[in-house]
């Protein structure tokens, strides 16, 4: 079985996170294939943006990352605190991880900058908020090449523009690490329409 970390930053927005608990829950129960998904994070409590505190299911130093194919990073809020975790190097080194060992990092909204402060977005096409002109500018001052497009696809890494296109990345990675049956049957039981094919 195929297993996805979602990395749960200090601050993050809560339904960028619900969007991989329920789609990965989904391959579960209806889907084809399927896929684990682990909650991890830096802290045992994590406060969200929007007033939720959630609990990770483990610290990232009680998890192996090498027993995972994916790493998954939602975006969250500077006032809620979310670069505080989203720039420690454990994380960083994580991502770097990785990408340097060929499995996929798909990030939502603003957990692209992670992305690009660990290096692995130098020369690839990237995205994140698009109503953001200072987090667009630091996308491109670390090196990646602004897009302008919802989902960004590169070298297996996925970038995305807001909270809307959360549902779009843990589809996109049910659709790679499984199969594009698993996703369409996936979509079909939970109400979304089938991504065209990137």
């Amino acid at each position: 079985m195929k297993r996805v970390m979602l990395f749960l930053c200090q601050g993050l927005e809560e339904l960028e996170a619900a969007a991989f608990t329920d789609v990965f829950g989904w391959t579960t129960t209806y889907g084809l294939e399927p896929v684990e998904l682990v909650t991890v994070g830096l802290r045992p409590k994590v406060r969200c943006a929007w007033n939720f505190t959630i609990e990770p299911q483990y610290l990232l130093d009680e998890v192996d990352p090498d027993s995972f194919d994916a790493l998954a990073i939602p975006g969250g809020m500077s006032r809620s605190g979310f670069y505080e975790d989203a720039y420690d190097e454990r994380l960083l080194q994580l991502i770097r991880r990785f990408h340097h060992s060929g499995r996929w990092v798909a990030s939502v909204c603003v957990g692209a900058l992670p992305m690009a402060r660990a290096g692995v977005l130098e020369g690839r096409r990237a995205t994140t908020y698009q109503f953001s002109d200072k987090r667009r500018a630091q996308l491109k001052q670390m090196g990646a090449q602004l897009c302008d497009q919802s989902l960004v696809e590169d070298n297996r890494l996925i970038t995305s523009q807001n909270p809307a296109s959360a549902v779009a990345v843990a589809l996109r990675l049910v659709e790679v690490l499984t199969s594009r049956a698993n996703l369409e049957r996936v979509c079909q039981g939970m109400g979304f329409p089938v991504p065209e094919p990137l």
